[in-house]
């Protein structure tokens, strides 16, 4: 059974081993090197501070998780949030990204937040990423 629930500090470590092949191996997180442990701690703090930012579970070992931030710095943009979902490969196409959302999507909903936009990277159309094909846990 599959858990989702608020994100803590103590799991950065293991949501960064989520995060590792998105950065190292395609272009859609647009970083260019591995944040630290604590660095990535420390944005999980920052956007707990006004948004949520929730985890799946299972078993103990986290699957996936998702979270808002700021879209615009302007105030007129304070009902509108960036969206962001992460899964393990080991997860993907089995619904979880879409659990994820709702839950994040039902939080923010609670905060009268009205609109949710994702900004995504999509890799060039044809070319392989043998990464993103494989269900093994890492």
């Amino acid at each position: 059974m599959v858990r989702i629930r608020r994100a803590k500090p103590e799991d950065a470590r293991e949501l960064l081993e989520i995060y590792r092949p998105y950065v190292e191996h395609t272009a859609i997180t647009f970083e260019w090197e591995m944040p630290t442990e604590e660095e990535f701690r420390g944005r999980i703090l920052r956007t707990m501070e006004r948004y949520p930012w929730l985890v799946a579970e299972k078993d103990g070992l986290l699957l996936g998780y998702a979270y808002a931030g700021t879209f615009k710095e302007r105030r007129a943009y304070d009902w509108a949030v960036e969206t962001t979902v992460y899964l393990h490969p080991s997860v993907k196409g089995q619904g979880l990204g879409r659990r994820l959302y709702k839950a994040l999507e039902d939080v923010l909903r609670k905060q009268g937040i009205i609109n949710l936009n994702a900004c995504i990277g999509v890799p060039q159309a044809g070319v392989e990423d043998p990464w993103l094909d494989d269900n093994s846990m890492h």
